[in-house]
């Protein structure tokens, strides 16, 4: 166990790098950004893991959350004058559950952090994955008859293989499967293999998909 960190379960995957923003209205996670907000900047961190089984908030609250996570960082908060607030969180490292706890005012996870292989040849694999990507927002552009917005997604390997993750339209399973890949490489080829699902799918049937690319989780939290 390398840390313990407040956890926030959500409905959806959080990549390392990527923007969420969230609405915070239920207890335990007002208890959860007030603690954070008395924390020194760079220690407002916090674990987001997805649901696996049950619901965000309610009486059917969650039942079960997938293993593999990420760390979030706080990073902006704006409160409201009944409790709730909204708050914008950054994906950080990627984390593993080992246990959880419950006996607080806040869930409580104990993680370890996982680390971010390289794998056989990452540059070439994002050399393709982007190629496929182009297609599919390609193909986005073309289904929907207006331009689709260009992004290069520039950097090493490892940032492309998260920022690719998170620009396209997938399932939360999907996704969580993108997030648990055990090298760069492996979610290099993973995302072409999806993209390239998709556009199959959209070649059959031109109004898939109903999503938007590029679009950004809202959390009723």
């Amino acid at each position: 166990m390398d840390a313990a960190l407040p956890m926030f379960p959500l409905g959806s995957v959080l990549f390392p790098g990527m923007h969420l923003p969230l609405h915070v209205f239920e207890e335990r996670y007002r208890s959860l950004v007030n603690h954070l907000m008395g924390l020194p900047e760079p220690e407002r961190r916090f674990g987001i893991v997805a649901i696996r089984e049950g619901d965000e908030v309610g009486s059917h609250g969650m039942q079960s959350a997938h293993r593999v996570g990420c760390e979030a960082r706080l990073a902006a908060v704006r409160p409201y004058s009944d409790g709730r607030f909204d708050i914008g969180v950054i994906g950080g490292r990627r984390i593993r559950l080992v246990e959880m706890d419950t006996s607080g005012p806040y869930l409580v996870g104990h993680v370890s952090y996982l680390d971010e292989p390289d794998g056989p040849e990452p540059d070439l694999a994002a050399e393709r994955a982007l190629r496929v990507f182009a297609a599919y927002r390609d193909a986005l552009a073309g289904a929907r008859g207006a331009q689709v917005p260009v992004d290069d997604h520039p950097g090493p390997a490892l940032a492309r293989s998260y920022s690719l993750a998170g620009a396209v339209a997938l399932t939360l399973r999907e996704r969580q499967e993108l997030l648990e890949a055990e090298s760069v490489s492996d979610r290099l080829t993973l995302l072409s293999t999806m993209l390239l699902a998709e556009l199959s799918a959209m070649r059959a049937v031109p109004s898939l998909p109903a999503t938007e690319l590029s679009r950004t989780a809202w959390s009723p939290n």
